[in-house]
């Protein structure tokens, strides 16, 4: 099995596909992100402390070239997480050959509705973790923050803005640090890209993305308001930028909340048991939480969801069903006579 991981969580999530694999008896072969290659060979060291025979586990390093060298290569199938560009390409490159077992995660353009809980402040730390921990750079991460209008959304907004104003940006040596640099210079350009885009169609920011003094890569947390724009892409931004939209019911937001091909992560910010009844059964998303950020996932529980978020495959527990073929039999002691179909006595 090959093994394509993200550099975003360079163990965790490949672990997700190569202890699953192992499991169903396969051996690995494992492609890091160029971005993110040394956690790689930790991940080796670990798997031959443990015992594993050489050959078992194996690493290789490189971009795209090095990418294709594997595709072309006699696999039997490929685990990948990474953006839906790449997975969307994969999945042509495979098309035809139902042999090779592709199991896609591809990240979201992730819905949060938040409506009128007690607890403004629980719903602003609720919103602001979702959109910008690890600096946005999580595929569950909230990319749209769905509020009613009114004077409620107008406190909630105010107090989510107050908080990214508030955030500590730092390096990971920092204690007291909440978000550190983009992955690279081009990641922050993309940010800062995405958000004037969304300027010129009509948002109105309300606490801009803007690059500080201490890095390149290195970003302000960015809120802006996307209400009055139109002809949004439909499109994973991979940073700490929250879109705000206002909607006038329940209805109308959990309508905006499924206005997307993907369907990673989503959740509702509520009090009502009603409205969370109502969210499960009509959002589309794979990772659904209520009164809990959108970036927490379990691996002990499947990760995935519909539409160009994945292709129905969800990792970690369950990886191990699809990365091994079932067999079927009927047996029999010894062989016996068959009786009324018309043989010779």
């Amino acid at each position: 099995m090959a093994v394509f991981g993200p550099f975003n969580f360079p163990g965790h999530l490949p672990n997700g596909h190569t202890v699953p694999a192992l499991l169903a008896g396969n051996a690995c072969v494992f492609k890091p992100s160029e971005l993110a290659p040394c956690v790689a060979h930790i991940i080796a060291d670990a798997f031959q402390e443990a015992g594993s025979p050489d050959g078992l586990v194996n690493i290789v390093h490189g971009g795209r070239e090095t990418g294709a060298a594997v595709l072309d290569s006699e696999i039997y199938g490929l685990l990948f997480t990474g953006s839906a560009q790449t997975g969307l390409f994969f999945h042509r490159h495979f098309a035809g050959r139902p042999e090779v077992i592709l199991a896609l995660e591809m990240g979201g353009n992730n819905p949060l509705i938040i409506w009128e809980p007690a607890d403004i402040d629980a719903a602003a730390d609720i919103a602001a973790q979702s959109a910008l921990l690890t600096t946005g750079q999580r595929c569950s991460c909230a990319r749209r923050v769905i509020v009613p209008q009114g004077r409620w959304g107008d406190r909630v907004i105010a107090a989510i803005v107050d908080r990214a104003k508030a955030l500590k940006i730092g390096a990971h040596t920092a204690h007291d640090a909440f978000m550190g640099p983009l992955v690279s210079v081009h990641a922050a350009q993309n940010a800062l890209d995405f958000q004037m885009m969304l300027a010129k169609k009509g948002g109105t920011s309300l606490r801009r993305l803007k690059r500080m003094d201490r890095g390149a890569a290195v970003v302000t947390a960015g809120v802006i308001d996307v209400t009055e724009a139109s002809d949004i892409p439909d499109k994973e931004l991979f940073g700490p930028l929250m879109q705000i939209i206002r909607v006038d019911g329940f209805d109308q937001a959990v309508q905006r909340a499924n206005d997307t091909v993907y369907g990673l992560s989503g959740g509702l910010v509520s009090d009502d048991d009603a409205l969370w009844s109502r969210a499960r059964a009509e959002m589309r998303a794979g990772i659904l939480n209520r009164n809990r950020p959108t970036a927490g996932a379990s691996g002990a529980m499947p990760f995935g969801g519909p539409g160009h978020s994945g292709n129905f495959r969800p990792g970690a527990y369950y990886e191990a069903d699809y990365c091994a073929w079932p067999q079927a039999s009927q047996v029999a002691e010894q062989a016996t006579r068959l009786s009324g179909i018309g043989f010779p006595k």
